[in-house]
């Protein structure tokens, strides 16, 4: 593996512990490219009745779940031969890094929580690597933690990513489909955590189409 690779790595790796340290390393602003403020209450009278009946829940008020990177899932490893997700080193095409978070959250009036979540993501070209199309996959769960964590949503989307001559690549993807019940307690919503990480496995084993009839 050459030494600029070799630096490039280790450099993302450090960006990688920093955000797993501080959960989410991107304010809402800066990714989705607005405030933190939550959206106004909808104008007019269809909205002034539907706020009268069953007010929203205070956002101010209503924990917004943590996010981080899921520990063991922070580096995706692409290679010419690979087995159990191990890649001999001069065999790796490619090398994927989670480098930025950020959420949103948005409780509706139907006692559901809308989450935005946003990834920023960096695709590095290996020893064996070169222009071509990478599918990029990642997991987004969300996790009621405590003794005995739940599983309250979880997941898979592939993020097409072009490689082209350059040594490396960024890739962003913002989901506005996080949507869950709340619990029936704030307490319970602040043990709620969002877990974002590669999931190569779960990618492979998607079940494929049907084959096609012969007429």
């Amino acid at each position: 593996m050459s030494r600029e690779f070799s630096l490039k790595a280790a450099r993302l790796g450090a960006i990688v512990a920093a955000c797993a340290m501080i959960g989410a390393c991107s304010s809402v602003k800066s990714m989705f490219g607005e405030s933190d403020t939550p959206p106004a209450a909808a104008s007019g009278a269809a909205g002034t009745a539907a706020a009268a009946s069953e007010p929203a829940p205070n956002a101010l008020d209503t924990p917004c779940p943590d996010i981080t990177v899921r520990h063991g899932a922070a580096t995706l490893t692409i290679g010419k031969t690979q087995k159990d997700g191990e890649v001999a080193a001069m065999d790796l095409r490619y090398q994927g890094t989670i480098v930025n978070l950020a959420r949103d959250c948005h409780p509706q009036a139907n006692k559901t929580m809308t989450m935005k979540v946003g990834i920023e993501g960096r695709i590095i070209t290996g020893p064996a690597g070169g222009p071509g199309n990478v599918d990029v996959p990642l997991r987004i769960a969300v996790v009621e933690e405590g003794p005995a964590p739940k599983v309250v949503l979880s997941k898979l989307v592939m993020i097409p990513v072009t490689v082209t001559s350059d040594n490396s690549v960024s890739f962003t993807h913002i989901d506005n489909d996080i949507n869950f019940p709340m619990p029936a307690s704030m307490s319970t919503l602040a043990r709620y955590v969002v877990y974002v990480g590669f999931d190569p496995t779960a990618s492979q084993h998607r079940p494929k189409p049907p084959p096609r009839r012969k007429r």
